[in-house]
């Protein structure tokens, strides 16, 4: 069999070590050619000699003198790539069949594009890349032939309870609604007026699954399930109104599609983020991912509840932006980075990330976008908006 070679964008965050786990336990089918990291370089050099990487990319221009040395140290024959440009070649090197893209929000987004135009199989963890650019991302995908698979757990569960077909799109497929589970977060059952004082440890601290700090404040806001209903209509080609989110606290169903002929197919699995990374890794076979089985004894019982629009405003924010489209979801995208960061720092109340998020969303028009610079160029009016936002609310200004 000959080995699927794999680039890693992300290769220190929580998807890429999760990646490197699988790929660890089937070193006949794997092989690791290139990974990448912003600015950790020890534990990148340490992953590149482990897995013997012919590449490892550092973003951090800053930082490319001591990766080479540390692998030189090790008497690596690894080679240093490094500055903004080196995510996209590490994406696009004609050794790399398929690409693992993990980096979280906005930074993923011309390194995943660009893989995608190169005619990569791409396993697709960056929602961001969909949110801000879907139609300009698909149609990529689509002129140069590549292979796109969901990791996102909600995304691939849809994959899953598709008809086998080599399109993702429900359309001729007797799909009535595609349903995205989520846990509801550590703050599920807090009344809206008490989430005003938590801090970003609580907000961090998800009662099922293990993310990074970013993805798990969005897990707390519920902004994941906004940003995932926005990447399941470009994925599927679901209209808005076939897409609905289920608060599922288990979080043992990982999402579900109902039928015309009133059937519901749902995948279950134990809360690991390596069920759908092995899944992807060897579609359309089956491997070992390291994930203990699901005991259904021990689960008891499913439950599964309506979202609290209240408790949740950035739900209702993120359908009004794919309703409104054009740049809309990207300025959304953008306001919300900017505002998590803040809260992360200290800098914002838990309530105002929101409160970010729709001032931004009601001061800028939505613009169409037909290239990637119209993307970042809604990236950049959101990110600068919403930073605006942030002095007016730190300092009460009007």
């Amino acid at each position: 069999m000959k080995r699927q070679r794999i680039a890693i964008l992300g290769a220190t965050g929580s998807i890429g070590r999760s990646t490197l786990d699988v790929i660890d336990r089937h070193p006949d089918r794997f092989e690791v050619v290139a990974l990448t990291a912003h600015s950790h370089v020890e534990e990148l050099a340490s992953l590149a000699i482990r897995f013997g990487a012919s590449y490892a990319a550092i973003s951090d221009n800053r930082q490319s003198p001591k990766l080479r040395a540390r692998l030189k140290a090790a008497g690596a024959a690894t080679q240093v790539l490094s500055g903004a440009d080196s995510l996209v070649q590490a994406a696009t090197l004609p050794e790399v069949d398929t690409v693992m893209a993990a980096i979280v929000g906005g930074a993923g987004l011309a390194s995943t594009l660009a893989a995608a135009k190169a005619g990569k199989k791409i396993l697709l963890a960056n929602k961001e890349a969909l949110v801000m650019a879907g139609a300009v991302f698909m149609d990529a995908v689509s002129a140069s032939g590549s292979v796109l698979l969901p990791i996102d757990s909600e995304h691939n569960a849809v994959f899953q309870c598709l008809p086998s077909s080599a399109s993702l799109t429900i359309r001729g497929k007797g799909v009535r609604r595609i349903l995205l589970t989520g846990s509801g977060g550590p703050f599920r059952t807090i009344p809206r007026s008490e989430l005003c004082e938590v801090t970003p440890d609580q907000a961090c601290a998800h009662p099922n699954w293990v993310m990074g700090r970013k993805i798990s404040v969005d897990s707390a806001t519920m902004m994941n399930k906004g940003l995932e209903i926005i990447e399941a209509h470009w994925l599927f080609g679901a209209p808005p109104e076939a897409i609905e989110v289920v608060v599922h606290p288990q979080s043992v169903i990982h999402s579900m599609v109902e039928y015309v002929d009133g059937s519901v197919v749902a995948q279950l699995g134990n809360p690991d983020m390596r069920t759908p990374i092995a899944q992807a890794l060897a579609y359309p076979d089956r491997i070992d991912a390291g994930v203990s089985p699901l005991d259904l004894f021990s689960v008891s019982k499913l439950t599964f509840e309506r979202p609290d629009p209240i408790r949740f405003p950035a739900l209702s924010l993120a359908q009004s932006a794919l309703g409104t489209g054009g740049s809309a979801p990207a300025l959304l995208n953008a306001a919300n980075e900017i505002a998590v960061d803040a809260f992360l720092q200290g800098r914002l109340t838990f309530l105002d990330i929101t409160r970010v998020i729709e001032k931004t969303l009601d001061a800028i028009p939505s613009r169409p976008v037909a290239t990637l610079e119209d993307v970042f160029e809604a990236d950049r009016l959101g990110r600068q908006y919403a930073s605006r936002c942030l002095t007016e609310l730190t300092t009460g200004a009007k």
